[in-house]
């Protein structure tokens, strides 16, 4: 068994979606840009350019992240929505949420900034857990 790709792909763009939605104005994305002091060149063509160039790299990273999630959920034999869950959760828990809280640590970063970075991670590791784990191979 191999993992799908096309499964990977549909976890990437869901992944993507709610990035989208969760950094938006409607939830917490002027909050997280105060606190992460992010600002976005005034020329509009600038702003374009790196906006294209940061969805670029979230799908790289939601890609490999999909792929990655994928091979741990055929090592434990995943097969429903739940078992997909439960297997995002437990790689957030163990590897995501505990570097990001680092960097609250040894950084200095903002707690709030933590919650809403990892809140939004774990949100993507559970979805992407269910479409890895019920997408028919």
């Amino acid at each position: 068994m191999s993992v799908s790709l096309l499964a990977v792909l549909v976890a990437a763009i869901a992944s993507m979606i709610i990035g989208s939605i969760w950094y938006s104005p409607l939830l917490f994305g002027d909050v997280w840009m105060k606190l992460a002091k992010l600002k976005f060149p005034k020329e509009k063509k600038a702003q374009q350019s790196m906006m294209l160039k940061a969805y670029g790299m979230g799908l790289l990273i939601s890609l490999v992240t999909a792929y990655v999630l994928g091979h741990f959920i055929l090592l434990t034999e995943a097969t429903s929505a739940a078992e997909g869950a439960e297997i995002g959760f437990w790689i957030w828990l163990g590897f995501i949420a505990t570097t990001q809280l680092g960097s609250v640590i040894w950084e200095q970063r903002s707690l709030k900034l933590f919650l809403i970075g990892s809140s939004n991670m774990l949100a993507t590791a559970l979805v992407m857990g269910v479409i890895l784990a019920v997408w028919p191979s």
